[in-house]
């Protein structure tokens, strides 16, 4: 999403809520999907109907009712409730009404039924539902069945229905299938029930899905709605080509969806109306356009992207270069740093020459500060290391907000969005190939007791680090007190909200609802022991995050390198890192040096098990998602606390 959409959001949700309600909800985990509603509402009625809607915020102030983690959800409930209700709409019954009386003998399937009907009454259902669905106490996905059903049940809880039928995995999906299936459905049961088939990635059966076109009420301007464009996208059904091209000529219709749907159906007969029609879009429509040309995969649609970069506007230029970069592989280093007008005339100057071939790698402007500090750039870096966006998710407004690191397009780890007001999070997703592990060890010979970084150091280094994504990087020796976390309530992913509370003054107390295994990586994992000293933000927290399976580790190896620490050895560790700077619920200033180790598993584990400092090569590329700097103040504080000591 472009931060500009973003900040108008955010400035629309304090402008009907006290500063602190409203940093709690811009920094909870379901802001990315309200922001999404916001965006959906803006683009096909206008600003003023969104500013409508949230006005229910200050008319309906259940929300005020609540403290502490309570509080939370109930600001998400009523945002959404103003959200997806019409303006003057009477309140349905929901949370906090009396639950509905179970007459029926009671059994196991009774017994997850009233809990059910009791989540669904809570002061907080999202937070009720989702220890329902941890406790798993039963057939939980036929008992939502049965109260969608029940038309009562269906028009109070709706909403929450299909919201944790889409948490319940297999079983969940299987429900959304046989409910869609059901004749009779009303528009707004459809639709609720599609949205969340949509948001799972589910197939339906094109039969259905042209039932649903030529009965479902249309969106806006007659086009079709938005879940069915998008389920039609996800059909793996060419016919609905034509129909969804259509939608490309009606700037009343949704543009940029029906792109996307084409994209992922791979109908490439439509690159060039797509790519020929970026004059015609601006906004996150244009960048719709552009993803869905890098979702075909189509080379014909370079001559056209190439075209519109020499008449973009500057605020169009990115999306266009980005897509350039995936479709042709090549991938030109433009100036540190460069941002507005200066970035839109560099890219375009890279581009010029029409040329789309990717030039060999080559490590530039190699420039050697001290023993422990130097930097360098990558031009037309292979990328086999690299953060790169994720196909957008189905459903979604925004066709860039996910990322992954990757290796050779492998998904390693999900990295999460570059929304600054959200946590960071990381998860495992896949280990790498054997390739990676070998690249890297093309740099371990000089590695064995490494003092010092000179000029032909990194010379020697150069084909490894042509490996990695066009940039300019920092590598800074470090001597890092690390310690290896195995327990997600010793990790910092888990801390951290502990040191935010008593920043605030707050008991620290966790909801219950707020368990340790949900911030976890998902593997063990090395740390800092302690958040990084003397630096402007408050809490500046370390991560590195192994490569290759910690069960995979050597004893004797560990042991071998844990004695020539013993004897005065100093072994490194080569880790691909960065900064990550948030602001967290718009209230708490949080950075992070997040790394991926891609050499030296073995070596730090010896030194976590000595309690040594662990010589580490930190390669750090400077760029986007790293603050308003690049990233360059905290790898400056980094440097001064821990720098290798000449």
């Amino acid at each position: 999403m472009q931060p500009a959409a973003h900040a108008q959001m955010v400035a629309m949700i304090k402008e009907v809520l006290p500063e602190r309600e409203a940093g709690l909800l811009i920094g909870s985990r379901p802001w990315p999907l309200l922001a999404a509603r916001m965006q959906q509402l803006g683009e096909h009625h206008g600003t003023d109907t969104v500013a409508q809607h949230l006005n229910r915020l200050t008319t309906g102030t259940s929300w005020l009712e609540a403290t502490g983690s309570a509080l939370v959800g109930r600001l998400v409930d009523a945002t959404l409730t103003s959200l997806t209700t019409p303006p003057g709409t009477p309140a349905l019954p929901g949370p906090g009404s009396p639950p509905v009386a179970d007459t029926s003998p009671m059994g196991d399937h009774d017994t997850v039924r009233v809990r059910l009907r009791a989540a669904l009454c809570a002061d907080d259902p999202w937070t009720a539902l989702h220890l329902l669905n941890t406790d798993q106490p039963g057939p939980l996905a036929e008992a939502v069945e049965e109260l969608y059903r029940s038309d009562t049940d269906r028009t109070a809880f709706r909403r929450y229905l299909t919201w944790f039928l889409r948490s319940l995995g297999e079983p969940g999906e299987a429900v959304l299938l046989r409910l869609l299936a059901t004749p009779g459905l009303s528009g707004d049961d459809r639709r609720d029930l599609l949205r969340t088939t949509v948001a799972r990635g589910l197939r339906l059966p094109a039969e259905l899905l042209r039932t649903y076109a030529q009965d479902a009420p249309a969106s806006t301007g007659g086009s079709p709605a938005l879940e069915l464009v998008d389920a039609m996208g996800l059909s793996d059904d060419a016919s609905f080509a034509p129909l969804l091209g259509a939608l490309l000529e009606d700037p009343a219709a949704p543009r940029g969806r029906a792109a996307l749907a084409l994209g992922r159906l791979g109908a490439r007969a439509w690159t060039a109306p797509i790519a020929g029609r970026l004059s015609e879009v601006t906004g996150l429509d244009h960048t719709a356009f552009t993803v869905a040309l890098e979702l075909m995969g189509d080379p014909a649609a370079v001559p056209y992207l190439l075209r519109w970069l020499a008449e973009s506007g500057e605020e169009r230029v990115y999306d266009v270069h980005h897509a350039l970069v995936r479709l042709t592989g090549r991938d030109p280093l433009l100036p540190e740093r460069a941002s507005g007008a200066a970035y839109a005339t560099a890219v375009r100057a890279a581009w010029a020459d029409g040329r789309i071939e990717r030039a060999p790698a080559a490590v530039r402007d190699v420039v050697v500060e001290s023993g422990a500090r130097a930097r360098f750039s990558v031009d037309e870096g292979a990328g086999r290391i690299r953060a790169a966006f994720d196909p957008p998710s189905p459903g979604s407004s925004w066709p860039r907000w996910d990322r992954c690191l990757t290796f050779d397009g492998k998904p390693l780890y999900r990295v999460g969005s570059l929304c600054d007001t959200c946590e960071l999070g990381l998860t495992l997703l896949d280990w790498p190939d054997d390739e990676a592990a070998r690249i890297a060890a093309r740099m371990r010979g000089r590695l064995t007791d490494l003092d010092r970084l000179d000029t032909a150091l990194l010379a020697e280094w150069s084909p490894v680090l042509g490996e990695l994504e066009t940039g300019h990087y920092r590598a800074l020796l470090l001597d890092l007190p690390l310690e290896r976390v195995t327990e997600p309530t010793r990790s910092w992913w888990y801390r951290r909200a502990a040191a935010r509370a008593e920043a605030d003054g707050d008991d620290g107390d966790r909801p219950e609802c707020d368990r340790p295994g949900d911030y976890w990586p998902g593997v063990t994992h090395f740390q800092l022991t302690a958040p990084v000293p003397g630096g402007r933000v408050p809490f500046t927290y370390g991560a590195f995050l192994p490569s290759q399976p910690p069960e995979a580790l050597d004893p004797a190896a560990v042991a071998r390198h844990a004695a020539a620490v013993a004897a005065g050895e100093r072994p490194a560790a080569v880790v691909l890192g960065w900064i990550d700077d948030r602001y967290v619920e718009a209230q708490h200033e949080e950075r992070w040096l997040i790394g991926a180790i891609l050499d030296g598993h073995h070596r730090l584990a010896a030194y976590a098990a000595a309690g040594v400092p662990a010589r580490v090569l930190l390669l750090a590329r400077v760029g986007e998602g790293s603050g308003a700097d690049g990233g360059l103040e905290g790898l400056a504080e980094v440097a001064a606390a821990y720098g290798c000591r000449e």
